[in-house]
């Protein structure tokens, strides 16, 4: 059994399931008042830096957790940024 990837694993899992409560608030409630666009803008971009890390070392944790944080932070941004146009 390779411990270091049932640790990436569950560290996977723990970093999506942070942000899952946010995002079922923002699609409840419509609210991003209290959110920091500047905060989002650069986790984010980070999100999609260590995807593409993780692409280029094929580290499996690495890619799934990245890139679907990446989607749902950059789905708050997007509703932020939205919010702001109107």
């Amino acid at each position: 059994m390779d411990y270091a990837l049932v640790i990436g694993y569950l560290a996977s899992a723990c970093s999506v399931t942070s942000f899952i409560p946010q995002v079922m608030k923002v699609v409840r409630s419509g609210d991003t008042a209290a959110i920091s666009a500047r905060m989002y803008t650069v986790t984010v971009i980070g999100f999609a830096l260590w995807s593409i890390f993780g692409i280029l070392r094929q580290e499996w944790p690495i890619i799934l957790t990245n890139s679907t944080c990446f989607f749902l932070a950059g789905y708050i941004l997007y509703r932020k940024l939205r919010s702001h146009l109107r």
